[in-house]
C-alpha cells in the first residue's frame, strides 16, 4: 500500500520553484558559475539517468546492485530495521534487493526524492511488489532536515548510488551532523560510495560514447528554459567531465562554445558567458575507506561495517551514532 503524493493542479506553481529560481540566479551570477546537481533530476533528467545506469561505461549502478543482493541478509542481521528511509530514492530499483533481505522485519518504506515525476511511479512499483510494506513517499530534497517521527524503530536510513559524493566536503559535514542528531542509538545509516580507482575508468563513466551523459548534463538548461522562461541554446554548450586528482572527484561542466547572453524571464536576469567559460553542474567525489571513516567520526558517527565488490569499485558502509564517553569531571 502506498500513500499518494499531493495532487498538483494543472498550471499550478510547483512548490520547489522558488528554490530553483533562487539557486539558478545565485549560481549563474556567481564567479565561477555553478548550479546544484539536484536540479538535473526532473522527469526527463531522471529518465536519462536511468538510461545512464545501464550503459557499459557506467559500472557503479550494476556493481552496487550486485553487492546489495549479496549482503542484504547481513544488513538485515545487523540492523533489524522496521522502517526503511531512502534519500534520493530515484527509481528505487536497487532498494528491492535490500527489501528482499529485510522482508521479515520492514513494515514501512519511505522513499524521499526531489523529483515527484520519478517518485510516484517508483513508490507505486515498490508497493505492488511488497504488498505487506506500507510505502510513504516524500517529495523533498534529501539534504533537508530528516523527519523520522511516526516511524517504528529500529530505522535504517539509506543514501545509495554514490549520491553523498555529489555534496562538497562542507555540505557532507552538515548533512552527516544533521543525520547524527536525529538517529537513536538503535538506528543505522547505509551509505553507498564510489571508490577511488583508475581515473580512466572513472572518467569514461561520465563521457559515454552514446552521449547520454552529455544530454543529461544539458538537460538542466532545458529545465531552466522551461521553468524560468529562459532562452539558453543548449547546443551552444559542450559537455565536459574531468578528473580532479587533488580532490579525488569528477567535475561535470557545461562549457560555452562561444560568447553569449542568456535572459531569464523569471525573474528577469541577464547572464553573460564568455567563450570557453564553464558552468559547474555536478561534483562526484570518490572515496577511500579512511576518508569516509574520518568524515563520519567528525560528524558524531561511527563506521561499523564496510563491504566492497571484488574489484573495489564501490562500497556500502553501515554507519551508527557514535557512543561518546563523557569526560570525567
Amino acid at each position: 500500500m502506498t500513500a499518494p503524493l499531493p495532487h498538483v493542479p494543472s498550471g499550478a506553481t510547483p512548490a520547489y520553484l522558488p528554490a530553483l529560481r533562487a539557486d539558478v540566479v545565485r549560481g549563474l551570477t556567481a564567479v565561477p558559475k555553478s548550479l546544484p546537481p539536484k536540479w538535473l533530476y526532473d522527469g526527463p533528467g531522471s529518465d536519462l539517468f536511468e538510461e545512464i545506469t545501464g550503459l557499459p561505461e557506467y559500472y557503479a549502478t550494476r556493481t552496487e546492485q550486485a553487492l546489495l543482493t549479496q549482503i542484504g541478509a547481513d544488513i538485515a542481521a545487523h540492523t533489524g530495521a522496521r522502517s526503511l528511509i531512502e534519500m534520493g530514492s530515484g527509481s528505487s530499483h536497487k532498494t528491492r534487493s535490500l527489501l528482499d533481505g529485510l522482508a521479515r522485519t520492514v513494515t514501512t518504506y519511505v522513499p524521499v526524492d526531489v523529483s515527484g515525476d520519478a517518485l510516484g511511479p517508483a513508490a507505486a512499483a515498490v508497493a505492488t511488489a511488497y504488498p505487506k510494506v506500507e510505502v510513504r513517499p516524500r517529495e523533498a530534497d534529501f539534504t533537508d532536515p530528516l523527519h523520522l517521527d511516526g516511524l517504528d524503530g529500529p530505522r535504517l536510513v539509506m543514501l545509495l548510488g554514490g549520491t553523498i559524493g555529489n555534496l562538497l566536503p562542507d555540505e557532507r559535514d552538515r548533512f552527516l551532523r544533521s543525520l547524527a542528531s536525529r538517529l537513536t542509538p538503535y538506528d543505522r545509516l547505509l551509505v553507498g560510495v564510489h571508490l577511488v580507482t583508475d581515473p580512466q575508468v572513472i572518467t569514461a563513466a561520465y563521457n559515454d560514447a552514446a552521449g547520454v551523459t552529455a544530454a543529461f548534463n544539458k538537460g538542466i538548461l532545458h529545465r531552466i528554459n522551461r521553468e524560468l522562461d529562459a532562452d539558453f541554446d543548449p547546443e551552444a554548450f559542450a559537455h565536459v567531465a574531468c578528473w580532479d586528482a587533488d580532490n579525488e572527484w569528477i567535475e561535470m561542466r557545461l562549457r560555452a562554445r562561444r560568447a553569449q547572453t542568456v535572459y531569464l524571464g523569471d525573474p528577469g536576469v541577464v547572464v553573460r558567458f564568455a567563450a570557453g567559460e564553464d558552468l559547474l553542474t555536478e561534483v562526484s567525489a570518490k572515496f577511500r575507506p579512511e576518508r569516509l571513516a574520518a568524515e563520519a567520526d567528525a560528524a558524531g558517527l561511527e563506521l561499523q561495517m564496510f563491504w566492497t565488490d571484488p574489484d573495489n569499485l564501490v562500497a556500502l558502509a553501515l554507519i551508527a551514532p557514535a557512543l561518546r564517553t563523557a569526560p570525567a569531571s
